[in-house]
């Protein structure tokens, strides 16, 4: 990503930050994992999305006063003696080329500056990524900071700048499109891999290393999310993937797997037959979810409110599931559906912003997921591509991937 799309996200912040403010974003630094190990960082992705900075322990400012702009980031100075161990440090350099921001200090300077900014100048706000997941979650730094801040300099008023920056998030720029499709092909390839290797018998966890395979082949490090590969009665589970029991001959595989492309996501599902062919039962179950997958999809353009796929999504699961013996009221589908249709996808699998109650817009990419979980009958289907609303429409970024009971028993049966 060039440094203009950071640039222009920072110019879009700007707009919405009151006058005599300063906003302060932190990278994030990796979690103790136990012992001298930690985790592999990631960017905190609002800060990514601002900066285009992926090292960790790097703070970003922009101050927005007397009608100027001032934007800086603090880094941290390079250790020759740390360096022989885990590698060099963010240049000045480097920190410029990739987010555009011009002035660059060292992390050591960060107090001073706070300190100044809220002691001598005009500054009554200061802006936060105050992001929490639940009641229960930790504070992150951000939430220590602003504690810290309100104890020596009570007359800062803190507010949380995390929802006008989610809220920009959800409208993707063209070059943020063209990063989920990288990352929507490269999940593609490995969800054949797994086809191409799989036999009844293997483990869960030997299909899951095909995909992981592929991905390390072209470059990438991490999946989206914790991959799904749920055989049989496991496919009834949501969020399913400890991945460590036998595929039996006869069963369904359920994948629900990504890979992410400079930390975009995709976001794709497949069910298939571990023995190459469907039963009569499955493919007609199968072809119930693939009709929800159809007409919902068939629904996204502009305009239209983002709860009105679910609503068409259980219409056509309920009437389906009549037809099949399941169910006799509409209002039962409930037993065999149990999650939302759609969410929205980008920096975070489960993507950002108040998209639940919108109306679609162009720009927004967004999931279409349906499927039925019959546990009585070891059933679990879910089929997943991912969308882009446009002017005129939609295009379904993950079209090249097959989904239909004889595409896929052809590519079973031809390995």
């Amino acid at each position: 990503m060039k440094a203009d799309f950071f640039a222009n996200n920072r110019k879009k912040l700007s707009g919405a930050l009151k006058e005599g403010s300063l906003t302060i974003l932190f990278a994030g630094s990796a979690p103790h994992r136990s012992a001298d190990e930690t985790y592999r960082f990631v960017p905190n992705r609002n800060f990514y999305y601002m900066t285009g900075i992926d090292r960790e322990n790097i703070i970003f400012a922009l101050k927005k006063s007397e009608g100027k702009i001032e934007e800086m980031l603090f880094i941290e100075e390079n250790d020759p003696v740390m360096e022989r161990w885990v590698g060099r440090k963010l240049s000045e350099e480097e920190a410029k080329a990739a987010s555009g921001i011009s002035k660059i200090r060292k992390v050591q300077e960060f107090p001073a500056f706070v300190h100044s900014a809220l002691q001598n100048e005009k500054i009554e706000t200061v802006y936060l990524n105050l992001e929490l997941m639940n009641w229960g979650a930790g504070p992150s730094k951000a939430h220590e900071f602003a504690r810290e801040l309100q104890v020596k300099y009570p007359q800062a008023k803190v507010e949380n700048v995390y929802a006008d920056i989610t809220q920009l998030r959800v409208v993707k720029e063209p070059e943020e499109v063209d990063k989920i499709r990288r990352a929507i092909a490269i999940t593609k390839d490995g969800i054949e891999n797994v086809w191409k290797h799989a036999k009844p018998g293997m483990k869960e966890n030997e299909l899951e290393a095909y995909f992981n395979f592929t991905l390390q082949t072209q470059g990438v490090k991490e999946t989206a999310f914790p991959t799904i590969a749920a055989s049989g009665k496991n496919a009834t589970i949501l969020h399913y993937v400890n991945n460590d029991d036998e595929t039996k001959d006869g069963d369904l595989v359920l994948l629900d797997l990504g890979a992410t492309y400079d930390y975009y996501s995709a976001d794709l599902t497949r069910t298939f037959p571990i023995n190459g062919k469907f039963s009569e039962r499955q493919k007609a179950v199968y072809n119930v979810v693939l009709q929800a997958l159809k007409e919902t999809t068939e629904l996204v353009k502009p305009g239209l409110n983002f709860a009105e796929l679910n609503k068409h999504t259980k219409k056509v699961l309920a009437e389906g599931c009549r037809n099949l013996g399941l169910i006799e009221k509409d209002e039962e589908i409930d037993r065999y559906y149990y999650h939302g249709v759609s969410h929205s996808l980008g920096l975070d699998t489960h993507d950002v912003g108040r998209y639940r109650d919108m109306d679609l817009v162009p720009g927004m990419v967004l999931t279409i997921e349906p499927g039925l979980y019959i546990a009585e009958e070891n059933i679990g289907i879910r089929l997943e591509d991912d969308v882009l609303v446009t002017v005129d429409g939609h295009e379904n970024l993950s079209a090249a991937m097959i989904r239909t009971v004889e595409d896929i028993e052809s590519f079973l049966a031809n390995r």
